[in-house]
Protein backbone atom coordinates (compact mmCIF):
# COMPACT_ATOMS: atom_id res chain seq x y z
CA UNK A 1 0.00 0.00 0.00
CA UNK A 2 2.84 2.34 0.89
CA UNK A 3 4.56 1.57 -2.45
CA UNK A 4 1.37 2.45 -4.29
CA UNK A 5 1.11 5.74 -2.45
CA UNK A 6 4.76 6.41 -3.17
CA UNK A 7 4.25 5.75 -6.87
CA UNK A 8 1.16 7.94 -6.90
CA UNK A 9 3.13 10.70 -5.26
CA UNK A 10 5.85 10.42 -7.88
CA UNK A 11 3.26 10.61 -10.66
CA UNK A 12 1.64 13.70 -9.12
CA UNK A 13 5.04 15.31 -8.64
CA UNK A 14 5.91 14.60 -12.28
CA UNK A 15 2.62 16.13 -13.43
CA UNK A 16 3.21 19.26 -11.35
CA UNK A 17 6.76 19.51 -12.73
CA UNK A 18 5.41 19.25 -16.28
CA UNK A 19 2.81 21.94 -15.55
CA UNK A 20 5.47 24.23 -14.09
CA UNK A 21 7.72 23.63 -17.09
CA UNK A 22 4.83 24.30 -19.45
CA UNK A 23 4.03 27.50 -17.54
CA UNK A 24 7.61 28.67 -17.81
CA UNK A 25 7.64 27.87 -21.54
CA UNK A 26 4.36 29.72 -22.00
CA UNK A 27 5.68 32.76 -20.16
CA UNK A 28 8.94 32.62 -22.10
CA UNK A 29 7.00 32.34 -25.34
CA UNK A 30 4.93 35.35 -24.31
CA UNK A 31 8.04 37.39 -23.55
CA UNK A 32 9.61 36.42 -26.86
CA UNK A 33 6.40 37.25 -28.73
CA UNK A 34 6.20 40.66 -27.02
CA UNK A 35 9.86 41.33 -27.78
CA UNK A 36 9.21 40.44 -31.42
CA UNK A 37 6.23 42.81 -31.47
CA UNK A 38 8.34 45.64 -30.05
CA UNK A 39 11.07 44.99 -32.62
CA UNK A 40 8.59 45.08 -35.50
CA UNK A 41 6.92 48.24 -34.16
CA UNK A 42 10.30 49.94 -33.72
CA UNK A 43 11.35 48.96 -37.24
CA UNK A 44 8.15 50.41 -38.72
CA UNK A 45 8.54 53.63 -36.73
CA UNK A 46 12.14 53.93 -37.90
CA UNK A 47 11.13 53.48 -41.53
CA UNK A 48 8.40 56.11 -41.19
CA UNK A 49 10.84 58.53 -39.56
CA UNK A 50 13.42 57.93 -42.30
CA UNK A 51 10.79 58.46 -44.99
CA UNK A 52 9.75 61.72 -43.36
CA UNK A 53 13.34 62.94 -43.45
CA UNK A 54 14.10 61.80 -46.98
CA UNK A 55 10.70 62.49 -48.53
CA UNK A 56 8.97 65.14 -46.40
CA UNK A 57 6.43 65.98 -49.11
CA UNK A 58 5.34 62.33 -49.32
CA UNK A 59 5.11 62.06 -45.55
CA UNK A 60 2.86 65.14 -45.44
CA UNK A 61 0.66 64.27 -48.42
CA UNK A 62 -2.05 62.64 -46.33
CA UNK A 63 -2.07 65.61 -43.94
CA UNK A 64 -2.88 68.04 -46.77
CA UNK A 65 -6.22 66.28 -47.20
CA UNK A 66 -7.01 66.93 -43.54
CA UNK A 67 -6.53 70.71 -43.68
CA UNK A 68 -9.81 72.55 -43.22
CA UNK A 69 -9.77 76.15 -44.44
CA UNK A 70 -11.76 78.40 -42.08
CA UNK A 71 -14.68 80.24 -43.62
CA UNK A 72 -13.33 83.43 -42.04
CA UNK A 73 -10.45 83.39 -44.55
CA UNK A 74 -12.84 84.34 -47.36
CA UNK A 75 -13.35 87.80 -45.90
CA UNK A 76 -9.61 88.48 -45.96
CA UNK A 77 -8.76 86.90 -49.30
CA UNK A 78 -8.60 90.10 -51.35
CA UNK A 79 -6.42 91.81 -48.73
CA UNK A 80 -4.05 88.83 -48.69
CA UNK A 81 -3.76 88.89 -52.48
CA UNK A 82 -3.03 92.60 -52.50
CA UNK A 83 -0.48 92.42 -49.70
CA UNK A 84 1.37 89.50 -51.29
CA UNK A 85 1.50 91.24 -54.67
CA UNK A 86 2.58 94.50 -53.08
CA UNK A 87 5.69 92.97 -51.56
CA UNK A 88 6.49 90.10 -53.93
CA UNK A 89 5.14 91.29 -57.26
CA UNK A 90 4.58 88.77 -60.02
CA UNK A 91 6.21 86.04 -57.94
CA UNK A 92 3.75 86.44 -55.10
CA UNK A 93 1.91 83.46 -53.70
CA UNK A 94 -1.14 84.63 -51.75
CA UNK A 95 -1.72 80.99 -50.84
CA UNK A 96 1.58 80.99 -48.93
CA UNK A 97 0.73 84.11 -46.97
CA UNK A 98 -2.72 82.68 -46.29
CA UNK A 99 -1.14 79.44 -45.09
CA UNK A 100 1.08 81.39 -42.72
CA UNK A 101 -1.87 83.29 -41.24
CA UNK A 102 -3.77 80.00 -40.98
CA UNK A 103 -0.89 78.57 -38.95
CA UNK A 104 -0.48 81.67 -36.81
CA UNK A 105 -4.07 82.28 -35.75
CA UNK A 106 -6.52 80.22 -37.83
CA UNK A 107 -7.80 83.59 -39.09
CA UNK A 108 -8.79 84.86 -35.63
CA UNK A 109 -7.97 88.60 -35.30
CA UNK A 110 -8.33 88.40 -31.51
CA UNK A 111 -5.95 85.44 -31.19
CA UNK A 112 -3.56 85.79 -28.27
CA UNK A 113 -0.75 83.51 -27.14
CA UNK A 114 1.75 83.80 -24.31
CA UNK A 115 4.04 85.98 -26.42
CA UNK A 116 2.14 87.31 -29.45
CA UNK A 117 -1.12 88.88 -30.56
CA UNK A 118 -3.46 89.23 -33.50
CA UNK A 119 -4.05 87.63 -36.87
CA UNK A 120 -0.34 87.32 -37.71
CA UNK A 121 0.84 86.84 -34.10
CA UNK A 122 3.39 89.62 -33.65
CA UNK A 123 5.16 90.03 -30.33
CA UNK A 124 4.95 93.52 -28.80
CA UNK A 125 8.67 94.09 -29.45
CA UNK A 126 8.44 93.11 -33.12
CA UNK A 127 5.27 95.17 -33.56
CA UNK A 128 7.04 98.22 -32.14
CA UNK A 129 10.16 97.64 -34.29
CA UNK A 130 8.45 96.77 -37.59
CA UNK A 131 7.62 100.35 -38.72
CA UNK A 132 11.39 100.99 -38.85
CA UNK A 133 11.70 98.60 -41.79
CA UNK A 134 8.13 99.00 -43.04
CA UNK A 135 7.49 102.78 -42.81
CA UNK A 136 4.05 102.35 -44.32
CA UNK A 137 3.06 100.60 -41.07
CA UNK A 138 3.53 103.58 -38.78
CA UNK A 139 1.48 103.20 -35.58
CA UNK A 140 1.13 99.50 -36.38
CA UNK A 141 -1.59 97.79 -34.39
CA UNK A 142 -1.28 93.96 -34.40
CA UNK A 143 -4.92 93.68 -33.33
CA UNK A 144 -6.00 95.30 -36.60
CA UNK A 145 -6.48 92.43 -39.06
CA UNK A 146 -5.85 94.50 -42.19
CA UNK A 147 -2.63 95.94 -40.77
CA UNK A 148 -1.50 92.50 -39.62
CA UNK A 149 -1.86 91.04 -43.11
CA UNK A 150 0.28 93.80 -44.62
CA UNK A 151 2.75 93.54 -41.74
CA UNK A 152 3.19 89.79 -42.25
CA UNK A 153 3.82 90.29 -45.97
CA UNK A 154 6.27 93.15 -45.34
CA UNK A 155 8.16 91.25 -42.62
CA UNK A 156 8.35 88.18 -44.86
CA UNK A 157 9.90 90.34 -47.59
CA UNK A 158 12.42 91.86 -45.19
CA UNK A 159 13.48 88.41 -43.98
CA UNK A 160 13.43 86.91 -47.49
CA UNK A 161 15.90 89.58 -48.65
CA UNK A 162 18.30 88.60 -45.86
CA UNK A 163 18.47 84.85 -46.41
CA UNK A 164 19.54 82.67 -49.29
CA UNK A 165 18.98 79.05 -50.18
CA UNK A 166 19.90 76.36 -52.66
CA UNK A 167 16.36 76.54 -54.01
CA UNK A 168 13.31 78.76 -53.65
CA UNK A 169 11.89 76.13 -51.31
CA UNK A 170 14.98 76.38 -49.09
CA UNK A 171 14.91 80.17 -49.15
CA UNK A 172 11.30 80.24 -48.02
CA UNK A 173 12.01 77.67 -45.34
CA UNK A 174 14.71 79.96 -43.93
CA UNK A 175 12.36 82.94 -44.22
CA UNK A 176 9.58 81.25 -42.28
CA UNK A 177 11.97 79.86 -39.70
CA UNK A 178 13.19 83.43 -39.13
CA UNK A 179 9.61 84.76 -38.89
CA UNK A 180 8.86 82.18 -36.22
CA UNK A 181 12.07 82.26 -34.20
CA UNK A 182 14.16 85.21 -35.33
CA UNK A 183 16.78 85.81 -38.01
CA UNK A 184 19.61 85.49 -35.51
CA UNK A 185 18.64 81.90 -34.75
CA UNK A 186 18.56 81.02 -38.45
CA UNK A 187 22.11 82.31 -38.79
CA UNK A 188 23.21 80.29 -35.76
CA UNK A 189 21.54 77.17 -37.16
CA UNK A 190 23.27 77.65 -40.51
CA UNK A 191 26.63 78.07 -38.81
CA UNK A 192 26.15 74.91 -36.75
CA UNK A 193 25.03 72.94 -39.82
CA UNK A 194 28.07 74.10 -41.76
CA UNK A 195 30.40 73.16 -38.89
CA UNK A 196 28.84 69.69 -38.85
CA UNK A 197 29.49 69.21 -42.56
CA UNK A 198 25.91 69.78 -43.70
CA UNK A 199 24.93 72.05 -46.58
CA UNK A 200 24.05 75.41 -45.03
CA UNK A 201 22.16 76.45 -48.15
CA UNK A 202 19.62 73.63 -47.75
CA UNK A 203 16.92 73.44 -45.13
CA UNK A 204 15.38 69.96 -45.24
CA UNK A 205 17.76 67.28 -44.04
CA UNK A 206 20.55 69.82 -43.49
CA UNK A 207 20.07 73.02 -41.49
CA UNK A 208 16.82 71.82 -39.95
CA UNK A 209 18.77 69.01 -38.28
CA UNK A 210 21.19 71.36 -36.51
CA UNK A 211 20.42 73.94 -33.86
CA UNK A 212 21.64 75.09 -30.43
CA UNK A 213 18.07 75.99 -29.46
CA UNK A 214 16.11 74.32 -26.68
CA UNK A 215 14.33 71.12 -27.70
CA UNK A 216 10.83 72.60 -27.51
CA UNK A 217 11.92 75.60 -29.61
CA UNK A 218 13.41 73.33 -32.28
CA UNK A 219 10.23 71.25 -32.50
CA UNK A 220 8.03 74.33 -32.75
CA UNK A 221 10.24 76.03 -35.33
CA UNK A 222 10.74 73.01 -37.57
CA UNK A 223 7.06 72.11 -37.36
CA UNK A 224 6.12 75.66 -38.32
CA UNK A 225 8.09 75.46 -41.57
CA UNK A 226 6.87 71.98 -42.51
CA UNK A 227 3.24 72.71 -41.77
CA UNK A 228 3.11 75.93 -43.83
CA UNK A 229 5.15 74.84 -46.85
CA UNK A 230 4.27 71.15 -47.12
CA UNK A 231 0.76 70.97 -45.73
CA UNK A 232 -1.23 74.20 -45.50
CA UNK A 233 -0.01 76.01 -48.63
CA UNK A 234 -0.81 73.01 -50.87
CA UNK A 235 -4.27 72.86 -49.28
CA UNK A 236 -4.96 76.53 -50.10
CA UNK A 237 -3.68 76.13 -53.66
CA UNK A 238 -5.91 73.09 -54.06
CA UNK A 239 -8.82 75.16 -52.74
CA UNK A 240 -8.30 77.69 -55.54
CA UNK A 241 -6.25 80.41 -53.84
CA UNK A 242 -3.82 82.23 -56.13
CA UNK A 243 -0.21 81.09 -55.98
CA UNK A 244 1.84 77.94 -56.22
CA UNK A 245 3.48 75.47 -53.89
CA UNK A 246 7.11 76.40 -53.56
CA UNK A 247 8.34 73.03 -52.28
CA UNK A 248 7.98 69.91 -54.44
Amino acid sequence: MSDSKHRSGLVLASIEAMRASAGRSHRLGGVLAYAHYLLVAFSIALLVFAAALLFPAVACAATVDNIRIPQASVGYRLQVERAAASYFGLHASPARLAAQIHQESSWRPAAQSAFANGLAQFTPDTAAWLPKVCPELMAFDPWDASQSIRAAACYNRWLYDRVSGASECDRWAFTLSAYNGGLGWVRRDKARASAAGADASKWFGHVDAHSPRAGWAIRENRGYVVRILLQIEPAYVRAGWEGRTVCP
